[in-house]
């Protein structure tokens, strides 16, 4: 019965099949990509059999007869019996399944036609589908987009949601902080047409906006306050951070964003704003251990450079390539250090001092003052001792105010830079066999991949050239992968569901029309990450609301089709900055060198005995916003860390979103989240006069909408029961209330903060509190 079954399903399924056109890249780039070209790819010196299936030529004249699958070895050999003739392998353990064995027969039949993976062709601006008799609402071409695709698998929109759950999304997506009550009433209230635009418009205007969206691009850069490896010593490179934050403020087109980090050292008269960009490729690690080689760890940089730099502006992983040509994609050795030429040419050498860099926060002739300064009080010190006994006192006194003087001209601080070698520094790049940079081969130019696209003929080789290449419009894949960046932070997930690899591994996309006119746009739009941002929170797919029954959870688990509104877990820094915010501890002061929140002390060192241990910051800045959390590589600051923060030794495209208990003790337990409950009982406390006037209140402040009768209810009495205990043991009842916060207000009755804190607790720990909804 079971075999008659299956026979049944393969002859349904061949029925099916044969009525349908394959695509190649749908269809049958995955299948060959996932379990041939492994042996039969790019990589000739990996190629098996002489037998190349990625390109039309090589599997056309070994191993396919387009149009008669019977006569072709490849359906010959991934359906034969004998094991030792089976391909693929099966010590390999990826044997095809019967569908994809149907598929590349339909394939061959077909006269099996190859095409040019989707990622590498330039995006084209398609036609916007026409939707007649839309059920949901077409705010913009998105929608129509969206629409033609649910229409297929008979789904539709969801209602818009409320104004305040509207307002709280789009606040949290484009400030990564909750609007205050103010805001949102003002919202709600607010009947005009264009209400919901001039709330997006006011979100996207806040300093807050840059603090936000910054947070990406850091995982993106690796920036970190440590250089890593196992002594991670202190790094200042904290203006680099502030450079990108005010980019975004700014927003800044992305492809002078990308010119200025890739090469603002190259740019006619850089600016000093120029320089700092060039930081983004100086958060690559460094190790001064004594005995470790220089020339090695320099060379791993510029590894790292070329990595990330086709990973963040490409979407794709080449760093397979450092050792052989790419097994899946059209990527050779040569290539990629072609790549690696560009940037080896820094002056920066895995250097203890990390220069070069540049003293900012002072102008040049206030430094070319201050040497002068320098330079005649230490003459003026020594010439003292020609002095009589009586005037020397003064002579030195003198000295010392001249050198006052001249450290008040010192600069704010310095930052490492990017700065190109010139004449006989210039160093000669070589392939490295294997990857080793001690076992080279021969002379390679500057050069990218030729499947990607060109780069302009007589363009002088340099880094300039290439960040120009990077954003021309020629290029096939970075703006396909900036809209997919963007919309995965929007919307929970991306259109191609794989960030990091756009190509022959990844993913297809889900939307391939879609992304293609969100790539286009940008380039219409001249880069304009705002106005990409605004357009995406004002369509009607994004306004929806996120409800969602049990049979459209079966139709669209992960909401890949966008049939409800986005709703996903905050970010590391976004759970701790919504604690801060709502509790009135959030401190808005932006810029300037990291903090030190309080963490617990584990009493550890790292190696060579620096501890992992550190004095809390005073004042406000113990509440700043998570971005400017002092990001140490070995020891990441804890909480963050349970929530997927990453170390950012590496280029971090995207975060995972984990689910565990130790994330619940974080929001629970940690001094942060309780000192964060202490203040936001305060301020219930002196709300209101009657319990549920307070408890009203509470909902109101953490999760901005108006409470219900039921949650006031409960609340009240959550409050009366922790009171009555607190009542009996008025030790516990002080402690709770003012450690770590500080002594109770004047007139404070602990017992009531101290549950009222228990009140602050479990609202903060609301999964209302921890999702976008």
């Amino acid at each position: 019965m079971p075999y008659r079954l299956t026979l049944l399903a393969l002859t349904c399924f061949s029925t099916a099949a044969s009525a349908q056109t394959v695509d190649f890249n749908r269809d049958i780039r995955p299948i060959l990509s996932n379990t041939c070209y492994q042996c039969h790819g790019p990589d000739e010196k990996e190629r098996k059999g002489d037998l190349r299936l990625d390109t039309k030529e090589g599997a056309h004249e070994a191993a396919v007869v387009p149009g008669k699958p019977d006569e072709s070895s490849l359906i010959e050999r991934v359906t034969s019996k004998d094991k030792g003739n089976l391909m693929p392998p099966p010590k390999l353990g990826k044997p095809l399944t019967a569908k994809e064995i149907e598929l590349l027969k339909l394939w061959v039949k077909q006269g099996a036609k190859y095409a040019t993976h989707w990622a590498y062709v330039v995006p084209r601006r398609p036609d916007v589908p026409k939707i007649r008799n839309p059920k949901s609402e077409i705010r913009n071409e998105i929608d129509a987009f969206l629409l033609a695709e649910l229409a297929k698998k008979k789904l539709g929109h969801q209602p818009e949601a409320d104004k305040y759950t509207l307002a709280r999304r789009v606040a949290l997506d484009l400030t990564g902080l909750s609007p205050s009550w103010a805001e949102a009433e003002a919202f709600v209230k607010d009947a005009s047409p264009n209400a919901y635009e001039k709330f997006v418009d006011a979100q996207l205007a806040k300093p807050a906006y840059g603090e936000h969206w910054a947070r990406t691009w850091l995982d993106l850069a690796r920036y970190a306050d440590s250089a890593g490896y196992a002594d991670d010593p202190a790094r200042t490179i904290w203006a680099y951070r502030d450079y990108v934050i005010k980019s975004f403020n700014a927003n800044k087109p992305f492809d002078q964003f990308t010119i200025e980090q890739i090469a603002g050292d190259l740019l006619p008269n850089p600016t000093e704003e120029q320089l700092i960009a060039t930081a983004f490729h100086r958060n690559t690690l460094t190790n001064n251990e004594g005995g470790t080689s220089d020339e090695e760890f320099r060379s791993v940089a510029v590894v790292d450079r070329v990595n990330t730099t086709l990973t963040t502006w490409m979407g794709t992983s080449i760093a397979c390539a450092q050792c052989h040509t790419h097994k899946y994609d059209p990527i050779a050795q040569t290539e990629y250090f072609g790549l690696y030429a560009f940037f080896n040419n820094t002056a920066d050498a895995d250097r203890g001092d990390e220069s070069p860099v540049i003293e900012i926060g002072v102008t040049s002739a206030q430094t070319k003052l201050r040497k002068d300064l320098d330079a005649f009080a230490t003459k003026l010190d020594a010439a003292a001792k020609k002095y009589p006994k009586e005037i020397q006192p003064i002579a030195k006194l003198h000295a010392d105010a001249i050198k006052k003087a001249s450290a008040s001209l010192k600069p704010v601080t310095t930052v490492p830079i990017f700065q190109e070698l010139n004449g006989n520094q210039r160093r000669v790049t070589k392939l490295q066999h294997r990857g080793n940079y001690q076992d080279l081969g021969d002379v390679v130019t500057e050069h990218v991949p030729e499947a990607i696209s060109p780069l302009p003929k007589d363009a002088p080789k340099n880094r300039l050239t290439l960040a120009k290449w990077l954003v021309d419009e020629r290029n096939p894949l970075t703006a396909r992968v900036l809209a997919n960046r963007i919309w995965e932070q929007i919307f929970g997930l991306g259109i191609v569901r794989t960030p990091e690899e756009f190509g022959s591994q990844g993913e297809l996309p889900s939307h391939p029309e879609l992304l293609d006119w969100l790539a286009t746009e940008l380039h219409r739009t001249k880069w304009n990450q705002k106005a990409f941002v605004k357009l995406l929170v004002m369509s009607d797919a994004y306004r929806q609301s996120s409800k969602v029954t049990p049979a459209l959870l079966e139709a669209d688990p992960d909401n890949r089709w966008l049939s409800r509104g986005p709703r996903v877990r905050l970010t590391a820094e976004m759970v701790r900055d919504q604690a801060l915010a709502v509790s009135g501890l959030l401190s808005a002061k932006m810029y300037g060198p990291s903090v030190k929140p309080p963490q617990p002390n584990f009493g550890l060192s790292a190696a060579f005995g620096r501890s992992m241990d550190w004095t809390t910051s005073p004042g406000e800045d113990k509440f700043r916003r998570g971005l400017y959390t002092e990001w140490r590589r070995t020891n990441p600051y804890p909480s963050m860390s349970t929530f997927d923060a990453p170390n950012r030794d590496v280029c971090n495209v995207r975060r995972p979103r984990t689910n565990t208990p130790l994330q619940a003790l974080v929001t629970l337990n940690d001094p942060v989240y309780v000192e964060a409950s202490q203040s936001l009982a305060r301020k219930i406390a002196a709300e209101g006069k009657s319990a549920s006037e307070k408890a009203a209140f509470a909902i109101r402040q953490v999760a901005t909408r108006p409470a219900n009768e039921k949650e006031v209810v409960r609340i009240v009495k959550l409050f009366e029961d922790a009171k009555a205990g607190f009542a009996k043991d008025a030790k516990k009842a002080e402690k709770l209330a003012t450690d770590p916060i500080g002594p109770l207000p004047m007139g404070a009755n602990a017992a009531e903060l101290a549950a009222w804190t228990v009140v602050a607790n479990v609202l903060l720990n609301l999964d209302e509190m921890l999702m976008k909804r």
